[in-house]
């Protein structure tokens, strides 16, 4: 284990503390039960898919000293207690992600969006309209993690990093992430034609390799050739013929050279 300690995570509705341990190949997290005895609901999160991203300290909310902790399934952001102790944390995991990824191991090129809190907006992010009340609640897009309204994310979207079924996203986002579909899509077919025509110009240059097999006049000389050289090499003394060195010489060659 590299380190452990007590940090603060940032929730959807408050920030909460959670045990945090860190081993050179994984991050593990839960809640405390008692405090140094107990914890619950453990997460293991491995290293190589850990990118980190510094937050500046906002004074208004008291939130110091934090960084966001980027997985492909799941990101969020953390607090320490002091400058000091986020240097050090920042410091060692990303020390340990860096020998992982030097070891050979893939890191992950996509990782999922930090959902903003509840507290960061009483209207929808993106309709600019709707009051959130008890009747109209809150909804996170899976993709950008904004807070928006029923009405702006009534769509959902595969995002196999974080969930085997669709999740929600919001109207923006879903427009985005069907042009990226499509695009792939195209580009996939693209992909295999091109490989089709590669197929049909090897099967005729095949083609034209086994024409060569016919008895045109260019290739009765090319084989006349072939055959003059054939017994050339015949004709040649037994001292004229190459020596392999340290080779298994047959009996009727020591014969012949006796």
């Amino acid at each position: 284990m590299i380190c452990s300690g007590i940090l603060t995570k940032g929730c959807r509705k408050k920030l909460k503390p959670r045990q945090v341990f860190l081993f050179n190949d994984i991050l593990v997290y839960g809640s405390i039960i008692i405090n140094k005895k107990k914890y619950n609901r453990q997460h293991i999160i491995p290293l190589e898919n850990v990118k980190l991203d510094n937050l500046d300290d906002e004074d208004s909310d008291n939130l110091r000293f934090g960084w966001q902790i980027k997985t492909p399934t799941k990101s969020f952001a953390v607090y320490a207690a002091t400058a000091t102790e986020k240097v050090e944390w920042m410091a060692h995991i990303n020390k340990c992600v860096d020998e992982l990824i030097k070891a050979g191991n893939r890191p992950a090129e996509e990782h999922a969006a930090v959902w903003k809190p509840d507290k960061t907006s009483n209207i929808c992010m993106h309709c600019k309209k709707t009051q959130f009340t008890v009747i109209n609640r809150r909804h996170h897009c899976r993709s950008c993690g904004d807070v928006v309204c029923g009405q702006c994310s009534k769509s959902k979207f595969l995002i196999p990093n974080q969930s085997a079924k669709p999740v929600r996203v919001c109207d923006g986002c879903y427009d985005k992430l069907g042009k990226m579909r499509t695009s792939f899509k195209e580009k996939n077919n693209t992909d295999i034609q091109s490989d089709g025509k590669a197929m049909n110009k090897i099967e005729n240059m095949n083609e034209s390799s086994d024409s060569e097999d016919d008895d045109s006049p260019q290739n009765l000389s090319k084989r006349q050739t072939e055959d003059d050289m054939c017994r050339s090499l015949e004709d040649l003394t037994i001292d004229e013929k190459p020596t392999f060195y340290g080779s298994i010489t047959k009996p009727e060659d020591k014969r012949l050279s006796a």
